[in-house]
């Protein structure tokens, strides 16, 4: 037989396939890296223009939406093994290779995908988007990452918890260090409870809605929903928690504005302030950092029930139609204006009651925007200080003497909570914390007060923080 003919004929070129799953999940990653959009509003767009064409249907969305959730909450992770893999530092590795190789690690080693089908869908996706010369690349590395289990390559990556506790903690439960040793400094110290908040931020969040008071209840929501699809929520009155895959938009309440989707730590911190004790009237009410509405819509409803009405403020007038269209059809009397807290156009002394739910570092919020530890830096911290403290010194000039101020943050970080509220307090004088706690009947673990703080691990709520202060002066 001649040299030429124990040659074997060249393979025909093969068409990767194009899986639309995938496809859409790095799409996500992708708009996520470029433009530091946001997942939670990047995807249902995405999901929408997908599910318009037949091939696309409820498990696929759910498996687009694990892809993205699950790789942006496991990025600090998936990057230390990505690194053992490679020989040359990550940073050299262009982001949309690094993308791939991600989502690939993800469905290795954090779902239940085969290994094989793992592997074999994530090089067809860079044959797809990246082209078949890196989708090599993409395969030796996946196949290297394919040979331990997580557990094997945190034992590997990971540095020991007694030699550096924080960096351990980082790279094991996917936050950056300095967060961990923020989260670990609110908590107050303790390793079960910062290894279950880091946990407890890396869980997919449950989807709960909030039963506007005199518009709808929670029994309305639960006969809709049926006893499989709703749960009663553990601590709000006017809350509902939605069964895993459970769609907020099918249900005619929340269309019509009567209910809502908010986490019930925001339900608890609206409901505390409303039923705070006061001295005097109870007439008028303002939530100073309205945008985008939630907590406004349900103050709007509970200030409706007592005959009182509610000023609704925010400064960038995009977020203040928000706020307008989450109180249309609100039954009591209200108002929606673009205004800046730190300079507003009320008079001094003009409110009974008064929420000032400030813009912060978000990190009481890392469960429903993952991708935020990654892009927030400690200096952030630096130039919300002074805003905090200016919202905050406005609310109390706000409220009449005898009124009360809710001071609240979605962040746990103690230079956004008990160190702006102290300082504010030494500063201007002339008003008292009031105990929190009494405010949040049946919650329990809300530490030695006077504010609170809810935790995702403890409460599972997102992490907000409260004070009431009432002014005395």
């Amino acid at each position: 037989m001649s040299e030429q003919s124990r040659r074997r004929p060249p393979k025909p070129y093969r068409r990767p396939k194009k899986d639309p799953v995938r496809i859409l999940a790095f799409e996500a990653l992708r708009a996520v890296d470029e433009r530091d959009a946001y997942a939670n509003l990047v995807l249902p767009p995405l999901l929408k223009k997908a599910r318009e064409k037949e091939d696309f249907d409820g498990r696929d969305a759910a498996l687009a939406t694990e892809l993205v959730y699950g790789t942006l909450r496991r990025q600090g992770t998936y990057d230390a093994i990505i690194a053992a893999c490679i020989d040359r530092p990550l940073r050299e590795v262009d982001p949309p290779v690094l993308d791939v190789l991600a989502l690939g690690a993800h469905q290795l080693l954090g779902t239940r995908i085969p290994t094989h089908a793992a592997v074999s869908a994530s090089v067809e996706l860079a044959r797809v988007v990246l082209g078949d010369g890196r989708a090599k690349f993409v395969n030796a590395v996946l196949r290297k990452i394919s040979q331990q289990s997580l557990d094997a390559w945190l034992e590997q990556v990971a540095p020991p918890y007694d030699e550096d506790a924080e960096d351990h903690l980082a790279v094991v439960h996917s936050h950056p260090r300095w967060i961990v040793s923020a989260l670990w400094d609110a908590l107050g110290g303790g390793r079960a409870g910062i290894e279950d908040l880091l946990e407890a931020d890396n869980e997919r969040p449950e989807v709960t809605l909030v039963a506007r008071p005199g518009r709808s209840t929670t029994d309305e929501l639960l006969d809709v929903l049926g006893e499989e699809a709703g749960l009663p929520g553990r601590w709000s009155p006017y809350a509902v928690r939605l069964a895993e895959g459970g769609e907020p938009g099918a249900i005619d309440a929340v269309r019509e504005g009567r209910a809502g989707v908010q986490d019930e730590g925001s339900q608890l911190v609206a409901i505390a302030l409303a039923n705070a004790p006061l001295d005097g009237p109870d007439e008028r009410w303002l939530d100073g950092c309205a945008g985008p509405g939630g907590k406004a819509a349900l103050l709007g409803a509970l200030a409706a029930g007592r005959g009182a009405a509610l000023l609704a403020s925010e400064k960038q007038p995009h977020r203040a139609r928000l706020v307008q269209r989450a109180l249309a059809g609100n039954p009591g009397p209200y108002q929606v204006i673009a205004a800046d807290g730190t300079r507003p156009p009320w008079r001094p002394g003009s409110f009974d009651r008064v929420l000032m739910d400030v813009p912060c570092s978000g990190l009481g919020a890392l469960r429903r925007r993952p991708e935020a530890r990654w892009r927030r830096r400690p200096e952030d911290l630096e130039s919300f200080a002074p805003l905090q403290r200016a919202l905050l010194t406005e609310a109390l000039r706000a409220v009449r003497v005898g009124g009360v101020v809710g001071y609240a943050t979605c962040s746990p970080h103690l230079a956004e909570t008990r160190v702006v509220v102290d300082d504010v307090l030494k500063r201007t004088g002339g008003a008292e914390l009031i105990d929190a706690r009494p405010l949040m009947p049946g919650v329990p673990a809300l530490g030695d007060g006077p504010d609170v703080q809810l935790w995702p691990h403890l409460h599972g709520t997102d992490a907000m923080y409260l004070a009431l202060l009432r002014r005395t002066a």
